[in-house]
């Protein structure tokens, strides 16, 4: 594994999420969406100017070194409309934007890829944008109902269309350092805790394309990374299908003497999962981190899990337009 060059200071923006939540207190590094449109000058409260949840996450990541700023987006969310409402209400600055990393290969995390991508150019002077992604992410999946059927998934941009619309496609299932070594993208999530078993029922298309194939471990999901000075490892997990304890033993393991100081993203412990909250939850108490910003995919049962084992001085919860620095 290559270095990673710690960071002075990372911000992150919540761009698509499942909830929206303007007034809920929060930890004093947390804005929320209202505390961050009244700084930007609202004067009226206006549905005019809120962002919209989805089922889907998107977060814009900034870090900070010295005079050095790099600047990720971490997936796109599911579809055009919320990535540009809300990367409009929010202000977010998409020209400044280094590299993209897709998170693994499912569609609400993916399915406005191509609108950001033409966003990101247009505001960069047209610059090829480098794209990280794993193999295995473009495979076309489904996932197994009740009655024996599948239901097909939408497929992920293509490796074609991605390049066409001016991405860099770097399509490895290996770790990667980037942005002046202060980003990593892990390699392939080794599973190794006995209860957490990827996503039930999931399936993929063969190869010959005929059939269908069990696929419910996602061996094409990956976390990002980055060392924030004298604090520690930051994580994101977008959906976390390997297992959140997966993650975060892969993470420590990549690092050895860097400690966990924050995991963010979706847990996963929604539907089938919900039977492994308890394990999880209990598992999780092993990192002694600083901060668990869960949400996307986590669910309500989860959550309350979370917060009755942490408390909110560990738990801080995402929601669309949130602020969080590191």
């Amino acid at each position: 594994m290559s270095s990673l060059t710690p960071v002075d200071k990372v911000e992150i923006q919540v761009l698509v999420d499942n909830t929206t939540d303007g007034l809920s207190s929060t930890p004093g590094n947390v804005e929320s969406e209202f505390v961050s449109l009244t700084r930007r000058g609202l004067r009226a409260s206006s549905g005019r100017c809120l962002c919209c949840a989805v089922h889907g996450l998107a977060c814009l990541i900034t870090v900070q070194r010295g005079d050095t700023r790099h600047t990720v987006l971490f997936d796109s969310g599911p579809e055009d409309y919320a990535f540009e409402r809300n990367t409009t209400r929010l202000g977010a600055d998409l020209g400044k934007v280094e590299a993209i990393v897709l998170s693994h290969g499912h569609w609400d995390h993916s399915g406005a890829m191509l609108l950001a991508l033409d966003a990101i150019r247009a505001r960069n002077g047209a610059r090829e944008v480098p794209y990280y992604a794993h193999p295995g992410m473009f495979r076309t999946r489904g996932v197994k109902t009740p009655n024996g059927g599948v239901r097909q998934m939408d497929d992920v941009p293509s490796i074609a269309d991605l390049t066409g619309r001016g991405a860099q496609v770097i399509s490895t299932p290996e770790p990667r350092t980037f942005l002046d070594d202060m980003f990593i993208v892990g390699g392939e999530i080794p599973r190794i805790t006995p209860f957490e078993r990827g996503m039930p029922g999931q399936v993929r298309r063969t190869d010959d394309g005929t059939g269908w194939e069990p696929d419910e471990l996602l061996m094409d999901e990956r976390w990002l990374g980055l060392h924030v000075k004298d604090k520690g490892l930051v994580v994101f997990s977008a959906c976390s299908h390997a297992g959140i304890v997966n993650v975060l033993s892969h993470a420590r393991a990549s690092f050895p003497g860097v400690p966990l100081y924050a995991v963010m993203g979706g847990l996963h412990l929604s539907g089938a999962n919900e039977e492994i909250i308890p394990q999880t939850v209990e598992a999780l108490k092993d990192f002694s981190l600083t901060t668990i910003a869960a949400g996307h995919c986590t669910g309500w049962r989860a959550m309350a899990a979370l917060a009755g084992a942490f408390g909110d001085k560990v738990l801080a919860p995402t929601a669309v337009g949130k602020r969080f620095t590191f």
